[in-house]
């Protein structure tokens, strides 16, 4: 792993971090970690494999990164407050979940380059999946686990704001 890529993986657990804290659901809580999916995709993802198994590793990782990112979206703490401002904080549950994806995927590249190489070498022919497939497999496994979080998130937040405009009864009088 380069010097950047421990970086952008210091970048996440520090979002992770900074998620227990509640935050307001705003433009600025879609904006920041989309440009940073933004960014990892494209510093990333320059060609997508498809020879032998590549796709279905690369749709394994993905569906895996979908499936946390999913279960962290429900995981998370939603709430409006009684201006209709909505709210979200990551519990231990959705940290948990966030944690075990960054921890997995630094946790292959650590193996990978620390004795494991081999086998995973190996492994790859066996199933016919080249060198080009894990690193997408892996991107996409982070990009996808990121954005169903946070499209999950903004969802329940949306379904917790109010119907009507304030000041307004649901009879049509004003109040």
């Amino acid at each position: 792993m380069t010097f950047t890529d421990y970086l952008i993986n210091a970048i996440f657990l520090l979002v992770v971090l900074r998620q227990a804290r509640e935050r307001r659901l705003d433009a600025r809580s879609i904006i920041a970690p989309m440009a940073l999916v933004v960014f990892v995709a494209t510093h990333y993802v320059h060609t997508i494999p498809t020879g032998g198994s590549d796709l279905t590793l690369v749709l394994a990782l993905t569906l895996l990164g979908l499936g946390l990112g999913v279960l962290c979206g429900y995981a998370t703490h939603v709430r409006a407050d009684a201006d209709g401002s909505r709210f979200a904080r990551v519990g231990p549950v959705a940290a948990a979940l966030l944690l075990i994806g960054i921890s997995a995927r630094l946790v292959f590249v650590f193996a990978l380059e620390h004795g494991a190489g081999p086998a995973i070498r190996d492994f790859s022919i066996v199933h016919h999946i080249s060198a080009a497939a894990w690193p997408l497999a892996l991107v996409s496994m982070a990009l996808c686990e990121v954005t169903a979080r946070l499209v999950i998130v903004q969802v329940r937040g949306q379904r917790l704001a109010p119907r009507h405009p304030a000041g307004i009864t649901l009879s049509g009088d004003r109040v």
